[in-house]
C-alpha cells in the first residue's frame, strides 16, 4: 500500500501550515512506503542544507517504521543501533522523521522535516502525518 500524491499534498499543506504557526522556515519530504519521494515543498528562505536532511529523514523512518528520533535513542554509543547512521547510503537519527498510516493503519510512506531545531521539525512532521486519513 502507497500513500498517494493527494495524501502526501495533504501532509505536506499540513505540515507547512504547522510550521507558519511556530513561525519557521521549513523544507518537507513525502516518501512512499518504498522510500520513493512523492512529494516536495521548500519554503521560502528555509536551509538549503535543510533540502537533502528532509528527504533523508523521511526514508530513515521508513526503513525502520520508526521516528527518527527513536532510532537516534537507539544508535548512540552502547545502543542496540550504534553507527546505523553510516548505512543505507547515509541515515538521519535526530527529531523530524515520522511514518505516515492509513486509516487502517497500515504504514504507507513517510514524511521528514528540516529547517529548525529538532524539536520544532517533529512537530511539523507529526502534524503533516496526522493530516492523512
Amino acid at each position: 500500500m502507497n500513500i498517494t500524491l493527494e495524501q502526501a499534498q495533504t501532509a505536506i499543506a499540513a505540515a507547512k501550515a504547522k510550521a507558519i504557526k511556530i513561525k519557521t522556515l521549513m523544507n518537507i519530504a513525502v516518501v512512499d512506503s518504498g522510500t520513493n519521494l512523492v512529494a516536495f515543498a521548500h519554503m521560502d528562505e528555509a536551509w538549503l542544507g535543510s533540502i537533502d536532511i528532509s528527504q533523508k529523514k523521511a526514508r530513515t523512518a521508513r526503513y525502520f517504521n520508526m521516528p527518527t528520533g527513536e532510532i537516534g535513542k537507539l544508535s548512540q554509543p552502547g545502543g542496540s543501533l550504534y553507527n546505523i547512521e553510516h548505512s543505507n547510503g547515509g541515515l538521519i537519527t535526530f527529531p523530524g522523521g515520522v511514518v505516515i498510516k492509513n486509516a487502517a493503519g497500515q504504514i504507507i510512506g513517510a514524511i521528514g522535516v528540516s529547517g529548525d531545531a529538532v524539536e520544532n521539525d517533529h512537530k511539523v512532521a507529526q502534524a503533516g502525518a496526522e493530516a492523512v486519513k
